[in-house]
């Protein structure tokens, strides 16, 4: 996902999962409050088409997903679940019940109903209900933060960075949220402090 930060700049993060890119890089609760996206059910379809949930590869268009205001209560409370689960992963120790329960709960909804389109084409019934949407956010969390992909669950090593991601990369060991933001600077960093060869 193309992600602006408050300070202005624009970089590429890719968290690696669905449920990260809800919980990362959406908003949330407390210091994540700055970010928030989430503001009208509208938001919500814009975040979905933007991320890799994408209902437009299902040959859906925005004006064919319904949001209500209580759909955003339901993202927001499943993203503040997904949030703390990821951050206890991150940070060494497992999701409380209190997240699962949340999760489950949310995943045990219906998702969107698969049909064949024209041409053959994969597609989905429509409407698509924002619960469906949720659904499959909630599906994807539980695959992201239980074994074997919830020991890859890692949090950016910037100092000044909390963004949460799934480490997909081969051998494991990624560090930044992205080279084009922390990666970067840290780079710089280490050149500038680096003593001077004669």
């Amino acid at each position: 996902m193309r992600v602006r930060h408050p300070d202005g700049q624009v970089f590429t993060f890719d968290a690696g999962a669905l449920c990260l890119e809800l919980s990362s890089v959406s908003g949330g609760a407390g210091m994540r409050a700055r970010f928030e996206m989430l503001h009208a059910p509208g938001d919500f379809v814009r975040w979905a088409f933007a991320s890799r949930l994408d209902p437009g590869a299902a040959g859906v268009t925005p004006t064919e997903v319904v949001v209500t205001e209580e759909d955003l209560a339901l993202v927001k409370e499943l993203r503040e679940a997904i949030w703390a689960g990821a951050w206890a992963l991150a940070t060494g120790s497992a999701p409380g019940r209190a997240e699962a329960t949340v999760i489950n709960r949310v995943a045990a909804g219906p998702v969107p109903v698969p049909q064949i389109g024209p041409g053959l084409a994969r597609s989905w019934r429509r409407p698509v209900l924002a619960g469906q949407l949720t659904a499959l956010i909630a599906r994807d969390a539980v695959a992201t933060l239980t074994p074997p992909t919830s020991t890859r669950v890692r949090m950016c090593a910037a100092d000044n960075c909390a963004l949460i991601y799934l480490d997909t990369s081969r051998p494991g060991n990624r560090r930044w949220c992205s080279m084009d933001r922390c990666g970067n600077r840290a780079k710089v960093r280490a050149h500038r402090s680096a003593p001077d060869r004669p």
